[in-house]
């Protein structure tokens, strides 16, 4: 079983467990007013979505983990590796993301869940590039993606949604961890 530990922070694969919590954070519009189209998604749908990604980690050898305060063992949220399937322009590519409660925005998670993700796709799985795809409006994750080192790379729209969309890169061979 893939585990990152950071000083605050576990980074790990999903158990039945994370469902309800998860569930609660993707049910918050404000947390969802960024992805996709904004729309909340229930149970239902996010029992999809960890079937899908615990796939995603079967057949790519990387994916999203849940993360989980050490302190006190809660499920935060989730940061990690994806293919970006929903935007064809960018591939081949691998993504790195995160989706956090509001509760546990601006406490530096992200940043230090997203930090440990980048090093496992350059150290772990021997990539070479990430992107990462934000709602051009979202300055809270352009601001980690600046602090991973990423740099914008073009804008664009959703194929389905029509939102504007900016693309981070960063080449990983030039990554200063």
């Amino acid at each position: 079983m893939t585990e990152i530990r950071t000083p605050r922070l576990l980074l790990r694969r999903w158990t039945d467990d994370d469902l309800v919590p998860m569930a609660e954070i993707n049910a918050d519009p404000e947390v969802m007013r960024w992805i996709g189209d904004g729309s909340v998604r229930d149970l239902e749908q996010t029992a999809e979505d960890i079937e899908r990604w615990e796939e995603e980690w079967d057949d790519e050898g990387f994916g999203l983990f849940a993360v989980e305060l050490l302190a006190s063992g809660e499920l935060i949220g989730f940061a990690g590796l994806s293919v970006p399937d929903f935007l064809p322009e960018v591939l081949p590519a691998v993504e790195i993301g995160w989706r956090l409660g509001r509760q546990y925005w601006g406490h530096g998670y992200a940043s230090e869940a997203a930090h440990a993700a980048l090093e496992f796709a350059l150290q772990d799985r021997g990539l070479d590039r990430v992107v990462s795809i934000t709602h051009i409006s979202n300055t809270a994750s352009e601001n980690v993606m600046r602090k991973l080192g990423m740099v914008p790379e073009r804008d664009t729209n959703h194929p389905v949604f029509g939102v504007p969309l900016r693309v981070h890169a960063i080449d990983l061979s030039e990554y200063q961890g």
